[in-house]
């Protein structure tokens, strides 16, 4: 399978050996994968259920012809050997909760003007829901999506955790595990594009995102997502990084 055109060669590198390792531990399933083939940058939003999703997401794309810009948590650039990796293929570090997080987005927009794909996770961190159904998103999406008006591609995916469970410390490869990606149409934002950005607006665009996220879920998962979607503001118990979160109330 010929290597994306904007795959450098140390992302090339990347993938020589991330493919086959996800290709001898999943079966995996790529849906829709038509919203791919567009011209131009665009935004790749998706659900985060472990740590391992952004190879499941990348290899999903990547076998499609897109060699994504992945915003990552600028903590996993200053890892030795990882971070020179993730700073040679060209992907973005956050700092969250800070300032530099306003440069972030500077540089996806530019990567997007330059017909770059970007793929963010919509919940800004692992989902905290006991069932893992997208959480309630955090509005860096939306801000990007209204910078650069690029279009919003929603992908689900559902199946790595079994590969490796949320906040696991080791892999669990055999059996193989099935893994489904599905891809979206764009959600539309348009109407949100002239108003100012706002509280509301944000909340409104990045509400958008996450219910296209959750409704590929469902498809994929055969089942409806509980309501309301869960939101780790209401729960600071849940900011602890476990492997298994309690049952909620009334669920």
């Amino acid at each position: 399978m010929p290597h994306p055109a904007r795959a450098n060669g140390a992302y090339r590198l990347i993938a020589a050996v991330v493919r086959p390792f996800l290709r001898s531990t999943t079966r995996h399933e790529w849906r829709g994968t038509r919203q791919l083939h567009r011209p131009g940058g665009f935004i790749v939003a998706a659900n985060h259920a472990t740590e391992l999703d952004p190879l499941t997401i990348a290899h999903a794309l990547y076998d499609n012809g897109v060699a994504p810009r992945i915003l990552a948590k600028a903590g996993l650039f200053r890892v030795p050997v990882l971070g020179a990796l993730l700073r040679a293929t060209g992907q973005v570090p956050v700092d969250r909760g800070s300032n530099r997080a306003a440069e972030a987005l500077d540089d996806a927009v530019r990567a997007l003007g330059a017909g770059e794909v970007v793929l963010v996770f919509s919940e800004g961190t692992l989902t905290r829901d006991p069932d893992l159904w997208p959480m309630v998103g955090k509005t860096g999406v939306a801000r990007l999506a209204l910078a650069s008006r690029a279009p919003v591609v929603p992908v689900a995916q559902w199946g790595t955790h079994e590969l490796l469970p949320r906040y696991g410390r080791w892999l669990r490869p055999f059996p193989r595990k099935r893994v489904t990606v599905l891809v979206g149409e764009p959600v539309a934002l348009d109407d949100l594009y002239d108003r100012p950005r706002g509280a509301a607006v944000l909340r409104d665009a990045t509400g958008r995102v996450t219910d296209a996220i959750t409704a590929l879920l469902e498809e994929i998962r055969g089942e409806k997502a509980p309501a309301p979607r869960f939101d780790l503001r209401e729960h600071p118990e849940y900011e602890v990084k476990r492997t298994t979160y309690p049952p909620l109330a009334g669920r």
